[in-house]
């Protein structure tokens, strides 16, 4: 089962392609998306990434969380699920940080 990760204080000149490179050595991604302003198209400064399986997902987790990447500290999380939406468009997953 594919298992969906938050990915925070991503810097804001990397690309899509970058973050897969990234998470991409740790194990099969799915899909690897930046968050952007729907009117600018700049990065929010954070994405999602999914792996193919939880074992990758917690292993990306434990390997890439804080390190380094482009002069910031970055977050991994396991995104928390969408909220329940009454027919409106649902948001992107939230992050589980306090």
């Amino acid at each position: 089962m594919a298992k969906k990760l938050f990915v925070g204080n991503i810097p804001y000149a990397m690309t899509d392609d970058q973050l897969m490179g990234i998470f991409s050595p740790l194990g099969k991604v799915v899909a690897a998306n930046i968050v952007k302003d729907k009117f600018s198209q700049r990065s929010k400064g954070y994405g999602f990434v999914e792996y193919e399986t939880e074992e990758d997902a917690a292993k990306a987790v434990e390997t890439i969380n804080g390190t380094d990447q482009g002069g910031r500290n970055i977050v991994v999380k396991e995104a928390l699920p969408r909220p329940e939406t009454n027919g409106q468009p649902a948001a992107e997953p939230r992050s589980n940080i306090a």
